[in-house]
């Protein structure tokens, strides 16, 4: 089992990856951050809890059982990874297009989750 910041350190080491960051949606505070994607990692980490907290709002209205494993925002430049975590947090990872492999970002994202250790943490 990994620690937050040993997790957001293997997150860096996904091919793009410059930012990540594990948020508690509920709050949209950042327990932990690593790297540097040119904006402010926080902040966008407090508006992706917006984010996730609509599409589970929508998920419980239309009545979906599904559970939300993971959302993609796709910009011109980047991908915006969030990764849900446990109950109430999600890993989230900003990546560049150009150098990342998007199938592949997903699948080490996952193994990531798996991996951490939120209680210890």
């Amino acid at each position: 089992m990994a620690d937050v910041k040993t997790s957001l350190q293997n997150a860096l080491k996904i091919d793009g990856c410059t930012g990540a960051s594990l948020v508690d949606y509920e709050s949209g505070m950042s327990l932990g951050a690593a790297g540097n994607p040119g904006f402010d990692l926080e902040l966008a980490a407090a508006g992706n809890a917006d984010v996730v907290r609509a599409k589970k709002k929508i998920r419980d209205k239309l009545g979906l059982k599904d559970k939300i494993e993971d959302m993609l925002i796709t910009l011109t430049s980047q991908y915006h990874l969030i990764r849900m975590v446990g109950t109430n947090m999600f890993l989230y990872v900003v990546l560049e297009r150009s150098k990342s492999n998007l199938a592949m970002a997903r699948k080490e994202l996952e193994a990531i989750e798996k991996s951490l250790d939120v209680q210890r943490s």
